[in-house]
């Protein structure tokens, strides 16, 4: 909504705002970015498609034109439908 039709920021920056940005905000190590030694966490999606399908009443809702997403390496999503693999973590500050 806010890339695609109310052009508030661009696409390059919406996913700089869920991915980088945080990671440096709260210095997360070897995150963020895909960089050889990282966490391999990617998502891929078709952002002519892209939309938000989860609700209040209804919140665990898989958005529309979520294609892939990749955990650590794993594959989890596979064309839009979870696979049944969990290989994630909770991430926890460090100093």
């Amino acid at each position: 909504d806010h890339v695609r039709d109310r052009k508030i920021f661009t696409i390059e920056e919406a996913v700089r705002k869920m991915t980088s940005l945080p990671a440096q905000t709260f210095r997360f190590k070897e995150r963020g970015m895909i960089q050889e030694g990282f966490f391999a966490d990617i998502t891929i999606f078709d952002s002519a498609e892209f939309e938000d399908k989860a609700t209040f009443s209804a919140p665990h809702q898989y958005s529309q034109g979520l294609l892939y997403v990749i955990v650590n390496g794993q594959l989890v999503v596979d064309k839009g439908e979870h696979v049944g693999s969990l290989p994630g973590m909770i991430v926890t500050l460090k100093d």
